[in-house]
């Protein structure tokens, strides 16, 4: 169990996103220091692996879904039990196709008792 009295959050793919997305920066830095057009683009392209990398394994169950989680769910090794079917609220899910809620058009009934009367078409 974890030691901590709150869900912080703490899943493989936060970690995994936030060190790519560190390294990705120290290269934005070294571009800004030395003027390198290459170590920017260079620094902007694993910021951008982060990015993917994190959504991928979000979407593979290793991430978390918005607000609290069951409390065993709370270890780094744990993995998200939603995840196949995707958070309703996960801007990552939705763009993914997932966590969709499938909209029901709303019947309205009118009693039997009740004449109804139409309008003649123009």
């Amino acid at each position: 169990m974890s030691a901590h009295q709150y869900d912080h959050g703490h899943t493989v793919a936060g970690w995994t996103g936030f060190g790519i997305a560190t390294v990705g920066t120290a290269a934005l830095g070294v571009g800004v220091c030395t003027v390198s057009g290459a170590w920017l683009a260079l620094g902007f392209a694993i910021v951008a692996g982060a990015l993917l990398v994190t959504w991928t394994l979000h979407l593979a169950g290793w991430g978390k879904p918005s607000g609290r989680r069951p409390r065993e769910e709370w270890p780094m090794r744990a993995r998200d039990s939603q995840a196949r079917q995707g958070h309703a609220e996960c801007l990552g899910c939705r763009l993914a196709g997932r966590g969709r809620q499938e909209v029901v058009p709303d019947v309205v009934t009118v009693p039997a008792s009740e004449p109804v009367l139409l309008a003649p078409a123009e």
